[in-house]
């Protein structure tokens, strides 16, 4: 399919319609991405047509619906690059998965007293606080790698605390707040001739990034449907098979089991074993529609469609008086976060609002970036297959509006 944004803006219904009497432009795509037609269609489908369970009924629908959910599950391993379709672990999105092997981690012989886990001072929070709660079951550290001002991760500090003591990396692929690309295959390798595991939270990278996990060379690897066009409340963890086997399950309940009595409970092969009960299946469904709608896009023309959404915003900003934005990394994805002299950022997002500018303000769930820039909260613009060059000009004169009443 050739490119063209105001084509592809088409596919998806809500961007039709018309807030306060303004043409709708969304820039908060870091948050969530919308929803295509293809996508609505197959969720309607299912539930209207085709509903069943997976994985217990004989009957016709239901071994249509798990016929369906594992070549879902095949064309996620395909889309990751994955080895085996058992390495796909459905989830309810990135910070489910990254809860899961904390605590799976957390429950193995894999971290013991005394260990080490490294993050990076950008992560979000869903990448900080589920390896803060190993913290109650183990005696760990938690350890902190630090990034220059421009966002760029310290390569030499990261490479100076993996020490005998580390076992886990976890990092963000890209910064939800300063779009910055982590080099996750350097960092893969530095982390596993140190003996250590990499987790990497990959929801801002999925639908920027051509993504090859075997080629990163991560154990872990996770993403939210939603960032990708996908249903909310469905996501992806994948694993290697050999430390995914090793692992204990996270949930207990139905389909993750082999034999159940009351003295012993013994656990089905992957994937079951880490997909307890019955899974969102429409969800399934929608992610699977969504991973074929965007791969039906040549990645090189969208990286290079966002590549100048990126370059004009960012040129375009740094002309607006008093206007400072977060980090310059030498590598990022379409991910602007600023503020302006002497407004809030709520407010100015407030205003914009009201011309059908949509935008993020606040800390976007990144409190220990925003204390190390001294800022409180930020607007973030971020951008994705369906924006315009005149959603950008919209922006920049929503911006120079926003200032012009705030400074009367």
């Amino acid at each position: 399919m050739s490119f063209d944004p105001n084509i592809v803006k088409k596919d998806f219904p809500i961007l039709a319609q018309k807030v306060y009497g303004k043409d709708y432009v969304y820039l908060d795509n870091a948050a969530t991405s919308l929803r295509p037609q293809p996508v609505i269609d197959v969720i309607n489908k299912f539930y209207s047509l085709e509903n069943s369970s997976v994985h217990r009924g004989g009957y016709y629908y239901g071994q249509l619906a798990t016929e369906r959910f594992e070549n879902a599950r095949e064309n996620v391993k395909t889309f990751l690059g994955a080895a085996q379709a058992e390495e796909i672990i459905f989830t309810r999105g990135t910070t489910e998965s990254v809860n899961l092997v904390a605590t799976s981690l957390m429950r193995s012989e894999m971290i013991q007293d005394g260990d080490e886990i490294l993050i990076s001072q950008m992560e979000h929070h869903s990448n900080i606080v589920p390896w803060q709660l190993i913290k109650f079951n183990k005696n760990i550290s938690i350890k902190m790698i630090p990034i220059d001002k421009d966002g760029n991760i310290n390569l030499d500090a990261y490479q100076s605390l993996l020490g005998p003591k580390v076992k886990l990396l976890a990092i963000v692929h890209v910064s939800n707040t300063l779009g910055t690309i982590n080099p996750i295959k350097k960092m893969a390798q530095l982390a596993h001739q140190n003996g250590a595991m990499i987790f990497v939270d990959g929801a801002q990278a999925v639908s920027h990034l051509k993504v090859d996990v075997q080629d990163l060379d991560a154990d872990f690897y996770a993403f939210s449907g939603h960032k990708i066009f996908g249903p909310t409340g469905i996501g992806v963890l994948y694993g290697k098979q050999d430390i995914l086997n090793a692992l204990p399950p996270y949930h207990g309940g139905g389909s993750m089991i082999e034999r159940v009595t009351f003295e012993k409970t013994t656990y089905a092969d992957l994937p079951n074993k880490f997909e307890a009960g019955t899974p969102n299946i429409a969800g399934v469904f929608g992610l699977s529609a969504a991973i074929d709608y965007f791969k039906s896009f040549d990645l090189e023309s969208v990286e290079a469609h966002e590549k100048q959404l990126l370059n004009m915003a960012t040129t375009s900003l740094n002309e607006i008086s008093g206007l400072k934005i977060l980090g310059n990394p030498q590598s990022k994805t379409g991910v602007i976060s600023f503020n302006i002299d002497g407004v809030h950022a709520s407010d100015i997002g407030t205003y914009i609002d009201q011309l059908g500018i949509a935008v993020r303000t606040g800390h976007h769930c990144t409190q220990p970036l925003m204390d190390f820039y001294q800022a409180s909260a930020t607007v973030r613009a971020s951008f994705s297959i369906y924006n315009t060059i005149t959603d950008i000009e919209k922006l920049i004169s929503g911006l120079a509006k926003a200032v012009e009443f705030f400074n009367e």
